[in-house]
């Protein structure tokens, strides 16, 4: 007799069987389509603009040709608050995220409340309050440091985003297992030791995906400071109608700002979407 030979039925192991490339190939299918539509909306309202303008001024092609580099510089402007709110918001908010698991009551509920006020509070009001409440310069003794209002607008927009980034945070510690706890704590670590060298590496890769959603959720909202009368891409755009008296060319125009805005967000989303399969990171 063999060793380790029997003749009882075994439950051989499942292997799953591999994904048909017809569903790898759809999301590749499907961003074709949005964007051979946001480009044949953009083409056909050009097209009905150039048509219906008038004959005696310079066509709805060469408008947009002219004042495409000044949408393009208001834009880059938005980007810039994005970054820099976003990295504003980021600091504040991963600091948030780990009082909210604080042992210390001191500084738990304290964090707690205030990523849920400003988590919950709407980002055009926080934003008129940063613009209105927050002082135009700052006086530190003999010196007087100005504080324009795209700064304003930096902390307004970062209040929300150091909210939301606090949960982000928060969410990745307490998705780590117990045990990871209970044995940093098993080899003498200190809760800073843990929480720093065994917690948070092991989060990160959680917290990564929606912290990217954030961002490009944050740089479509920038266009909010243009109703507090900073220049950004929105503002140039509106201006661009006023100064030509072109109603026919708001469709084009918009549409412009809008490809801009598509072509940076949306390999963002297509970037986190390949993140989450590298981790392996499910909701």
């Amino acid at each position: 007799m063999k060793t380790g030979a029997t003749d009882l039925p075994v439950l051989k192991p499942f292997r799953a069987a591999p994904i048909a490339s017809s569903g790898l190939a759809a999301p590749a299918i499907l961003s074709f389509g949005v964007v051979a539509s946001i480009a044949l909306l953009f083409a056909a309202s050009l097209a009905v603009a150039q048509a219906t303008g008038p004959a005696t001024r310079d066509g709805a092609f060469t408008i947009l040709l002219r004042w495409a580099p000044l949408i393009f510089q208001g834009f880059l402007f938005n980007l810039l608050i994005s970054f820099l709110s976003m990295a504003l918001g980021t600091a504040v908010g991963v600091l948030f995220g780990i009082w909210q698991v604080s042992p210390s009551a001191a500084l738990r509920k304290p964090a707690w409340a205030a990523t849920q006020f400003f988590r919950n509070a709407p980002w055009l009001v926080l934003l008129f309050y940063a613009m209105f409440l927050l002082p135009f310069e700052i006086r530190l003794g003999p010196f007087t440091i100005a504080f324009p209002a795209w700064v304003k607008a930096i902390i307004g927009l970062a209040l929300p985003v150091a909210a939301n980034v606090s949960e982000i945070v928060r969410g990745g510690i307490r998705s780590i297992p117990s045990g990871q706890w209970e044995s940093a704590e098993a080899l003498a670590f200190t809760r800073r030791q843990t929480m720093w060298m065994i917690i948070l590496p092991q989060a990160f890769k959680r917290m990564i995906p929606p912290w990217m959603n954030l961002y490009a959720i944050l740089t479509m909202a920038t266009t909010l400071i243009s109703v507090v009368g900073i220049q950004d891409g929105l503002t140039v755009t509106r201006a661009a109608l006023v100064a030509e008296s072109r109603p026919d060319l708001m469709l084009p125009m918009y549409l412009l700002l809008l490809l801009m805005f598509f072509a940076y967000c949306y390999p963002i989303a297509r970037l986190t979407m390949a993140i989450e399969r590298r981790f392996n990171v499910k909701g």
